[in-house]
């Protein structure tokens, strides 16, 4: 048998016509039975999964710096990784400048989502503020479903910094607040906290990879605010969540701050009287 499609289906305005044929040697075939469909279900399931992956795989890689701040995406080049033609493809990079994580500039294309100086000014001024607006209103009105949840993700990332993995710790991280602002429930603040979160997502990954003891208690100390964090939800003590929130940020504060100012390069400078002079 053989199966052509003849039109569009006259009941269904997105559906197609088919009519299955015997396949002889005769002509014409004989019809065996007409049917519509409305879509082609395993192609379209199959292009849907590649740009779900393929939009998981980018934003995971630029939280993780695995893609730089500023890093040009070429089109042609991803679209080829992922199995997806230009169409698609361009389609998950907006999705992608949508959420906050890319740029996309007219004859310029996409890149991720720059951290200059400007940036982090910016970032560092207003992190505090988003951050304990969000505490204030999650304690307020979340649900008990939602701390649940938020308990379940304190849970794995407990796990992760026992083991040392610094991409998933703040990959963790950033799902715990994410959560807080899903149980704040502001669309204003939601969105702003969003932005936020992918920057501070980027600059901890210098705080979870900590170089001496005393900084390995800091990520510790970090974990105990959120179960503190998790203990004023439940009681829904509003105050007792934002004094928690701001310490918690202050701990976080001066190791973030390193992704900005990192540590000057050693120098070996004899002392000399005599005068030196540029060449």
């Amino acid at each position: 048998w053989k199966c052509f499609c003849i039109g569009p289906c006259p009941n269904r305005g997105a559906g197609f016509l088919l009519q299955v044929f015997l396949d002889g040697s005769r002509w014409p075939m004989q019809v065996l039975y007409t049917t519509c469909i409305t879509t082609l279900t395993p192609f379209a399931d199959a292009q849907l999964d590649k740009k779900t992956e393929a939009f998981d795989a980018l934003k995971s890689e630029i939280l993780t710096l695995d893609l730089a701040p500023g890093e040009a995406l070429d089109e042609a080049r991803v679209a080829e990784r992922f199995g997806l033609s230009r169409t698609p493809m361009r389609e998950v990079l907006q999705r992608l400048a949508g959420a906050g994580f890319v740029d996309i500039q007219a004859h310029r294309g996409a890149k991720v989502v720059s951290m200059d100086l400007g940036i982090m000014r910016t970032f560092f001024q207003t992190a505090p503020l988003i951050y304990c607006s969000v505490a204030r209103l999650a304690a307020e009105n979340h649900s008990g479903d939602q701390l649940d949840r938020l308990e379940a993700i304190q849970h794995d990332f407990t796990r992760v910094i026992k083991l040392g993995d610094a991409a998933a710790a703040a990959t963790y991280n950033h799902h715990f607040h994410a959560q807080i602002g899903a149980m704040a429930d502001n669309p204003y603040l939601q969105a702003a906290l969003e932005r936020m979160l992918i920057d501070h997502t980027r600059l901890s990954q210098t705080f979870y990879r900590p170089a001496s003891k005393q900084e390995t208690e800091l990520v510790m100390t970090a974990s105990h605010h959120h179960d503190e964090m998790i203990e004023g939800f439940r009681d829904r003590n509003a105050d007792a969540v934002v004094e928690i929130t701001l310490k918690h940020w202050d701990l976080s504060r001066n190791q973030l701050e390193r992704f900005v100012k990192p540590d000057p390069l050693p120098l070996d400078i004899e002392e000399n009287s005599e005068p030196r002079h540029a060449v």
